[in-house]
């Protein structure tokens, strides 16, 4: 199944952000490799509801989008390794706005726990 993307004609910035990062699972992701790089299985076990196969697609999603660095060690057994990119980290103020905007927005729930603090 390949990527699921809205149509753009007009090249729209904000339309062409949403293809490159939107999506149910790509913003967590990123969230957590801010706080440094992270192997599958890590990543896998912060969020137990996704599927391996669904994690393997957005993260290649990501590498191909450049706001993920895959790094393989030359190792047995082999040992692979998500990180942020330049470009992902620059993402990272854009994901603590949106982090505030619903902490603010929705005071009723409890965001403490999942909120962006640091950056």
């Amino acid at each position: 199944m390949g990527r699921k993307v809205i149509d753009n004609p007009n090249m729209c910035s904000l339309v062409y952000a949403m293809n490159v990062i939107g999506g149910k699972w790509k913003p967590i992701i990123l969230y957590l490799l801010a706080n440094g790089s992270m192997r599958f299985g890590k990543l896998l076990m912060f969020t137990p509801t996704i599927s391996k196969k669904v994690l393997t697609e957005q993260l290649k999603e990501l590498e191909e989008d450049g706001l993920i660095i895959r790094t393989k060690y030359p190792e047995v057994p082999p040992r692979v390794e998500y990180s942020l990119s330049e470009k992902g980290k620059g993402l990272l103020p854009v994901l603590k706005a949106l982090s505030d905007w619903t902490f603010d927005t929705f005071e009723e729930e409890n965001f403490e726990q999942c909120r962006i603090v640091t950056l």
